[in-house]
């Protein structure tokens, strides 16, 4: 039986020099030297895959919007889940409950592909997004709800560690100022205090767990194991140094495997999310992100995503009239070059898409497409996921009889299909692959899968 149904992430720091008669040592951003694209995706790769090892190999993962009250994390969910919706037509968008929404994840190669076939129903990835509640200094201690809120992060599969750069006078700041610096501090602190809560009770449930085993006296200190030891010292050190777990890269695999049972907050994928002033935004400088940056390298990295709620909500107000969104871009670009600033570096465009793609990245996730004239799909996997398993998201039966995988590159079909909505252009090149149980899924494959699933015999 021949399935045809039918599946599929950036930011730099840029030179925001500002006029002559602005402050540029006060609100520009330190400049990122030019990238090596091939050996910058190499390295994102290494580092989505180091941050995503301790989390449950899962393809319905989910991220989390992390910081104090105030800072915009309800707003910029409501976006994310507003977002790319004119992709998929009958896809059926809706809150899962009062704080989690599906993002559409925006996927040209997706979009190629469902213009190719035109089919009546269009499937696009999507993620889930977790709105949690605002926390408060003492929260790993039970203030506020701070209990409730950090046991809602632990059930979330990556962060985003939502930060406010803006002033206000109608959003009042739950520490009556704005200092992102502080409130870094504050919310790694209370994530790390949780940990170092949890990293204790792990201790004693291991030396319990020992005890019984040997049969050894409660009164008595039992020998913990030498890699659970060792796995212990490097996230006590970590964490008593308000550095999140995941950062750290010198873990043995036997480590990794111990840490990932130990439940701890910080081992989740975390990117840092800036929420801007909508012209701080747009000329792209503030006087906080060389501060962020250099909080964020000391605490172990990570990637930092400068955006503004402010322009991004203009934005989706006018999504209804797409006449009047490139006004309103337009009209941002026009208030761009006033300022003096120019360049690709400062073209004014929506950062929701990059968000999605990289929370969606630092969770290791990725696609390949079914397409064909009833349908077009993206199947949403975990990087490494082999092809029976693939299947296996399609239909159980798919993976238990799994023969083949019939597979073509997106680039490859894009190149050869010649406009026709088949694979036969691409089969006379050559480029159509029969693939068997070992085969690595790559992001982007667009696959038909071969199974045979015979019922038993009555006996």
């Amino acid at each position: 039986t021949t399935s045809t149904n039918t599946t599929r992430c950036r930011f730099s720091i840029v030179d925001c020099r500002l006029p002559p008669h602005e402050p540029a040592q006060e609100e520009s951003i330190a400049i990122m030297p030019p990238k090596n694209k091939k050996k910058d995706a190499d390295d994102a790769d290494d580092k989505y895959m180091r941050a995503a090892r301790f989390g449950r190999v899962k393809n319905d993962l989910k991220m989390g919007f992390v910081g104090l009250p105030n800072v915009g994390k309800s707003t910029l969910t409501n976006l994310l889940a507003g977002a790319c919706h004119a992709e998929a037509a009958n896809y059926p968008f809706c809150t899962i409950d009062p704080n989690m929404v599906q993002a559409i994840v925006p996927d040209q190669k997706f979009k190629y592909l469902a213009n190719t076939w035109k089919p009546p129903s269009v499937v696009p990835a999507s993620m889930k997004i977790v709105d949690i509640a605002g926390l408060i200094k003492g929260a790993s201690e039970g203030a506020g709800l701070g209990n409730a809120f950090l046991s809602h992060i632990a059930a979330v599969d990556g962060i985003f560690h939502l930060v406010r750069a803006f002033d206000s006078d109608e959003v009042i700041h739950v520490d009556d100022s704005v200092d992102p610096i502080r409130d870094l501090e504050t919310i790694q602190s209370e994530l790390c205090l949780k940990d170092k809560e949890t990293l204790a009770k792990v201790v004693e449930k291991e030396k319990d767990r020992i005890r019984k085993e040997k049969g050894i006296a409660r009164s008595t200190e039992p020998p913990l194991g030498e890699t659970f030891q060792s796995a212990y010292n490097k996230c006590l050190k970590l964490i008593e140094s308000n550095t999140p777990v995941q950062t750290h890269e010198d873990f043995s695999m036997g480590e990794v495997d111990i840490i990932r049972d130990f439940g701890l907050i910080t081992t989740k994928p975390q990117i840092y999310v800036v929420n801007m002033s909508k012209k701080n935004f747009m000329r792209k400088g503030s006087k906080w992100l060389p501060k962020i940056q250099t909080w964020v390298n000391e605490h172990g990295g990570g990637q930092i995503i400068p955006m503004s709620c402010e322009f991004e909500q203009e934005l989706m107000d006018l999504q209804d009239d797409k006449d009047a969104q490139k006004a309103f871009i337009q009209q941002c670009d026009d208030e761009v070059k006033a300022m003096g600033l120019s360049g690709p570096g400062f073209a004014i465009k929506s950062v929701v898409p990059r968000l999605i793609r990289s929370g969606r990245q630092s969770l290791c996730l990725q696609s390949f497409y079914t397409a064909g004239p009833k349908e077009v799909r993206a199947w949403t996997i975990m990087k490494g996921t082999l092809a029976p398993q693939a299947a296996g998201v399609i239909h159980t039966d798919f993976e238990r009889g799994f023969i083949k995988a019939e597979v073509a590159n997106f680039d490859d079909f894009k190149a050869l299909h010649n406009g026709a909505a088949n694979m036969a252009k691409v089969k006379e090149a050559g480029k159509y692959r029969q693939e068997g149980k070992s085969y690595v899924m790559a992001d982007g494959d667009i696959v038909v899968f071969m199974h045979n699933v015979t019922a038993s015999k009555k006996k």
